[in-house]
C-alpha cells in the first residue's frame, strides 16, 4: 500500500510539474502596425502606429514601440489604430424595432431565455463594430446579468459589460412598466426597480446589487419613449435620490441618472449622481453645477437625431415628446461644450439598431467638437466614468489589448469609425477585413 501511495504521489508530482511547465510558457507576442496611432489620451496622432501585445495586455504602444523579431506582425496599412471604443449608455439586452407597437408586444411576450439569445446577437454585433466595452443601463429579467456572465466565461462573444440590472424609478415613471391593467400583468415592485419612498428605493438598490449589478441606473425624469409620463418632470424626490445614491456609493457602485428635464437633473447632481444621461432640457446653471462637481454628461446624441427623424411613426404623445427633446438637445449640447462639462460617449443603443454606435462620434463633431475631443469621450472619458481607466480606454503599456483600426487618418474623417477594419478585444482578434 505504501509503495502504491508513493507511486501515486510521484505521478501526481510529475503531472503537476508538467502543468506548471505548460502554464509558465510566455504568451505569444503580436505586433499591430498601421500608418497612424491615436492613443486616446494625448489627443494627437503619431506616425507610424505600433502596438505590441502579449496575451491580453499591451506591452508598448507608440511610433517607436519595439518587439522581438519572432513576434507575429499584423500590418494594417493606411489605417489608424485606436483604443477599443467604449459606449457608456446601451440597452444591449433589448432589440431595436422601428414599429413601436411591435416592440412593446415583443417585450411583453418573449420568454427571458429567448430574449437572452437576442441579447447575445446584439452583443456580438456591438463588438464587431469596435465597442470592446459597454455600460448597459437597465434590462428586464436579469438578462443583462446572464449575458455579462456568459461573455466573461467565454460561452458567448461580446464586449466587456458593466450592467445595471433593473433601472430604478417611481410608480408610473419612465422606469416602470407600461400602463397595462394590473389584473393582467403584475405591477412591478422594488425587485424590478419600482419604488416609492426612501426605504423602498434603498431596497431596490440592494436587490439589484444582490443579483450582480455593477452600477445603478435611475429614472430621475420622464422619458421620450414611455407613453404616460411627461418628459421633463422629476420622478424621484430628493429623499429618494439621497437614499439611492448613498446606498449605491456605500457599496462602491456608481449611479447613472436618466434625466431629460432640467429640474430632475439638477436634483440628481445635487444628490451626488455620477452621470446625467440624455440631458435634453438642461440649462446653463445645471451644466455649470455638473462641471463644478465633476458630473459627466452622457448625451446619447445620435438617439436624439434618430427619434426626431422617426417621430411621425410613434404614437402622438411620444412623437411630440421626441420632437421637443431633440430640439432642446441641440442648444444643450452647444452650451455643454461652451461650459466645459465632462462628456462620456454614450448612444442609447437599442433605440436605434445595435452596431451603429460609432455614428455618435460624427454627431459630436457636427455639433462642434473637434474629432480628437469626440474620440476621447469614448476613450479616456468613458473609461473614467466607468471606473475602468486603469485597465482600458487608452493604448498604453499594461492596459487591456483592446484595439480598433479604421481606414486612413481618423482625424481627417471621423466617420471612418463607423466601419472598423480590425477589432481586438483583450488580445483576441475579433474582426479583420482586407485593407
Amino acid at each position: 500500500m505504501n509503495s502504491f501511495l508513493a507511486l501515486a504521489g510521484t505521478a501526481l508530482l510529475s503531472a503537476s510539474t508538467i502543468v506548471s511547465a505548460q502554464t509558465s510558457v510566455p504568451a505569444k507576442i503580436t505586433v499591430l502596425k498601421a500608418a497612424h496611432l491615436f492613443d486616446g489620451k494625448s489627443g494627437r496622432l503619431v506616425e507610424p502606429g505600433i502596438v505590441v501585445v502579449q496575451g491580453d495586455r499591451i506591452l508598448s504602444a507608440g511610433s517607436t514601440a519595439d518587439a522581438p523579431a519572432t513576434a507575429e506582425v499584423i500590418d494594417l496599412g493606411d489605417a489608424t489604430l485606436l483604443p477599443g471604443f467604449i459606449d457608456a449608455h446601451t440597452h444591449v439586452a433589448d432589440d431595436h424595432q422601428d414599429d413601436w407597437a411591435k416592440a412593446f408586444h415583443d417585450d411583453l411576450l418573449r420568454f427571458p431565455a429567448e430574449q437572452a439569445l437576442h441579447a447575445a446577437q446584439n452583443a456580438r454585433v456591438t463588438l464587431e463594430a469596435g465597442f470592446t466595452t459597454i455600460r448597459n443601463v437597465g434590462a428586464a429579467d436579469f438578462v443583462d446579468i446572464g449575458l455579462r456572465n456568459a461573455i466573461n466565461e467565454g460561452i458567448t462573444v461580446g464586449p466587456r459589460i458593466l450592467t445595471a440590472a433593473h433601472a430604478i424609478g417611481s410608480t408610473g415613471g419612465h422606469c416602470d412598466n407600461a400602463p397595462i391593467p394590473p389584473d393582467r400583468v403584475k405591477p412591478a415592485g422594488p425587485i424590478e426597480g419600482v419604488c416609492n419612498g426612501p426605504e423602498e428605493c434603498r431596497a431596490a438598490v440592494r436587490y439589484q446589487m444582490k443579483w450582480g449589478a455593477d452600477l445603478i441606473k435611475i429614472c430621475a425624469s420622464g422619458g421620450v419613449l414611455s407613453e404616460s409620463d411627461p418628459v421633463d418632470v422629476p420622478q424621484l424626490t430628493p429623499a429618494e435620490l439621497d437614499a439611492i445614491i448613498s446606498e449605491a456609493h456605500a457599496w462602491g457602485r456608481k449611479v447613472a441618472a436618466h434625466a431629460h428635464g432640467d429640474r430632475a437633473a439638477h436634483l440628481a447632481v445635487e444628490a451626488g449622481v455620477d452621470s446625467i444621461e440624455h440631458g435634453s432640457f438642461l440649462k446653463p446653471e445645471t451644466l455649470r453645477l455638473m462641471k463644478q462637481k465633476g458630473t459627466y454628461l452622457v448625451p446619447t446624441r445620435m438617439t436624439q437625431l434618430w427619434v426626431r427623424a422617426k417621430a411621425s411613426s410613434y404614437p402622438p404623445k411620444i412623437g411630440a415628446k421626441a420632437l421637443a427633446a431633440a430640439a432642446a438637445h441641440d442648444e444643450m449640447m452647444k452650451n455643454a461644450l461652451k461650459i466645459g462639462v465632462p462628456i462620456a460617449f454614450g448612444t442609447d443603443a437599442g433605440v436605434y439598431p445595435h452596431g451603429l454606435n460609432a455614428q455618435e462620434f460624427g454627431d459630436y463633431v457636427d455639433v462642434g467638437m473637434s474629432p480628437a475631443a469626440a474620440l476621447m469621450t469614448s476613450s479616456i472619458g468613458a473609461a473614467k466614468l466607468l471606473g475602468i481607466d486603469q485597465d482600458a480606454g487608452t493604448l498604453e503599456a499594461g492596459k487591456f489589448a483592446d484595439v480598433v483600426a479604421v481606414r486612413g487618418n481618423v482625424l481627417k474623417n471621423i466617420r471612418t469609425t463607423e466601419a472598423p477594419t480590425f477589432v481586438m478585444k483583450q488580445g483576441q482578434v475579433i474582426l479583420r477585413k482586407a485593407s
